[in-house]
């Protein structure tokens, strides 16, 4: 089997730069720098020709950590994810933290109501009939990323 960019046998065609193979990359989709890197670096590309075409999409505007970020909070939070939920994700990219904490400050969003509303989508209208199944729930809530506080509020 061969890999999506490999020619078939007596293809002339020449191989795409790594700017170009980005550019298509972010066509797509939003992209972290770190996931362009290292896709272009797993396709082959080398180090210094990767670093050439970052600069270069970054100078462009077509690549932006900020606006990649606030793209995945904005998903996350229609998802049902929590606050801790997102900045452990936002960190596998390798955004910095000050970078983080504004995109989660920005999603003005009101966690204790998406909080019951995933209860609500898991659990129904019913209230938990003991300890154990509180507990449960606010498990649950923790699970998708939102602080023991909140969980608490949520299931009062």
């Amino acid at each position: 089997m061969r890999a999506r960019d490999d020619k078939p046998a007596g293809d002339k065609r020449p191989r795409r730069s790594a700017y170009d193979k980005a550019l298509a990359l972010l066509a797509r989709r939003e992209q972290s720098r770190r996931e362009l890197r290292t896709k272009l670096a797993r396709d082959g590309y080398a180090s210094d020709e990767i670093d050439d075409a970052m600069q270069r999409l970054g100078e462009a505007h077509y690549q932006d950590d900020a606006r990649f970020a606030e793209m995945l909070v904005r998903s996350r939070i229609r998802q049902g994810y929590g606050p801790q939920r997102l900045r452990a994700e936002l960190r596998t990219h390798d955004l910095p933290d000050d970078l983080i904490a504004a995109q989660l400050a920005e999603a003005d969003a009101d966690w204790l109501a998406q909080a019951r509303e995933q209860l609500q989508r898991r659990y129904g209208d019913s209230a938990p009939q003991d300890y154990r199944e509180r507990a449960r729930r606010m498990q649950f809530l923790v699970r998708r990323g939102f602080d023991p506080a909140t969980a608490h509020a949520a299931t009062e």
